[in-house]
């Protein structure tokens, strides 16, 4: 058995066994994976009390798996309880992970919100799109084009239904929604940021829509967005479903529930002109940011009970993670940096995987996995197959969950202004802002502080070369005016 390093709260950092999703995804998915046609479920294993390396629960079968696809906003690595927070209490997303697998590896597919989001609803790294080259998005001349397939068109496309509630941010209207993007509904903010009470965006604008038109309420943003995914999940639905959502919290400005009088001097100071007051930066605590992050956490546990009540659960894939690293509220250690950094703690993130008709509980893998992966994955799943002419970026893990089979070693790779990273196995090669090339063994210095560039030559210049050869088949960053 593997039990939690009551510091870190992660496991050892040994090689993990790679474990499993099952056979086959119903019969669409089945054929499409030469697997059998769906049978009954079987039921999901009792708990037992500690997580073990993840291994592929061969045989199993089900059929195409609802996707509940769960975003938190600058939540930081260690955040949850179970990653290793000292303070936060995370009892729903502790028990999400759980009852299936925890990801001690997972990446962000960029450092900022925009970028992920299109590179986990494209599966191609960001700088393949013009609106990904912005981190992120602040204004309206970019967005994610209606052309390019989505994991949600191409899982439409399927025989899924879709739906989007919770942050955007991808594009504004009039030339970029979800609803042109393959969402079949959308509710929620358009833009990075909003103020929790009022829904005043960036630029001081109302940001609250359903569909493409404007929806009033002003109650608590957290509590709006549980209630619509709650009686989402428990509708009658006659087909697969996908929903993506996409929670503000803990993003600034850091306010929780109740806070009345701190978010109306935040909208006095709105209205006033200057981002300054969405931004917050004269607020939140420590304190403040732990209520935060245990309201997402019962949140997360309302719709799942709604899910739960359903009687969907059984055959429905939960996944949760943050966007990207955290702000300055949070916790991330021993990770270094964070949002906007491509040091570990910007875009390292926590992830756990619930699919009780596939997956056991209590597993833990150290494979190391980007946004990308997810999409090419789900699409799998579902028995969508994605448009050549765009080829994902991401692998799908639905060999590595469902047959145990070992992913061929490939390089992760992020690029930000400034900066790149590389990840190949245990190495990862940096440069930062200051312009010097870096080589770090993550499996003994997670912390990316004993720097192994003179020691290791040939492997620096060989994942340098790598970095460049995808950097070179990436759209250029448009020059700074």
């Amino acid at each position: 058995m593997t039990t939690l390093d009551p510091n870190t709260g992660s496991s050892p950092t040994n090689p993990l066994t790679r474990r499993a999703f099952g056979t086959a995804v119903g019969v669409t998915a089945a054929t499409a994976l030469g697997l059998p046609a769906a049978t009954p479920a079987a039921a999901a294993p009792v708990e037992s009390a500690h997580e073990r390396p993840f291994r592929a629960a061969r045989g199993r079968h089900s059929r195409r798996p609802n996707i509940l696809f769960i975003l938190g906003d600058d939540l930081g690595w260690a955040d949850l309880s179970s990653y290793g927070s000292p303070d936060i209490r995370t009892p729903n997303l502790d028990r999400l992970g759980r009852q299936g697998v925890r990801f001690t590896d997972a990446y962000a597919g960029s450092a900022t919100c925009s970028p992920t989001r299109f590179s986990l609803y494209t599966g191609r790294y960001p700088g393949r799109t013009r609106g990904g080259l912005a981190e992120p998005i602040a204004d309206r001349s970019v967005g994610l084009d209606p052309t390019h397939p989505t994991l949600a068109s191409l899982l439409r496309g399927a025989g899924y239904a879709t739906a989007l509630i919770g942050k955007w941010h991808c594009g504004y209207l009039p030339d970029y929604s979800p609803t042109k993007s393959g969402w079949d509904e959308f509710f929620a903010n358009f833009g990075g940021a909003l103020e929790y009470y009022s829904k005043l965006g960036l630029g001081g604008e109302y940001d609250l829509y359903e569909g493409d038109a404007e929806y009033k309420d002003l109650r608590y943003y957290t509590r709006i967005l549980t209630e619509r995914a709650s009686e989402y999940v428990q509708r009658d639905h006659d087909a697969p479903w996908l929903l993506n959502l996409n929670f503000t919290t803990p993003h600034w400005p850091w306010i929780a529930e109740g806070d009345t009088a701190e978010s109306a001097e935040i909208v006095r100071k709105i209205k006033e002109g200057g981002l300054g007051g969405l931004f917050h930066a004269d607020g939140g605590s420590v304190a403040k940011y732990k209520e935060m992050v245990e309201d997402l956490d019962r949140s997360v546990g309302e719709v799942l009970k709604a899910l739960q009540r359903s009687g969907q659960e059984e055959d429905t894939l939960v996944f949760f993670a943050s966007d990207n690293g955290g702000e300055r509220f949070s916790y991330q250690w021993p990770l270094s940096g964070n949002k906007s950094s491509l040091q570990e703690g910007g875009i390292r993130v926590p992830a756990v995987l619930r699919w009780p008709a596939r997956i056991e509980p209590h597993q833990v893998s150290d494979l190391p996995l980007f946004s990308p992966d997810w999409t090419a994955t789900l699409l799998e799943l579902g028995g969508a197959r994605p448009d050549p002419a765009y080829p994902l970026d991401g692998i799908s893990l639905a060999g590595y969950l469902l047959r145990g089979e070992q992913p061929k070693e490939r390089d992760l790779f992020w690029r930000v202004r400034g900066e790149r990273a590389l990840r190949r196995g245990d190495w990862k090669y940096y440069r930062g802002k200051g312009g010097t090339d870096q080589l770090f063994h993550l499996t003994q210095d997670q912390r990316e502080q004993a720097d192994r560039a003179a020691a290791e030559p040939e492997l620096l210049a060989a994942l340098r070369a790598s970095w460049e050869r995808t950097d070179a088949g990436l759209l250029p960053y448009p020059k700074s005016s």
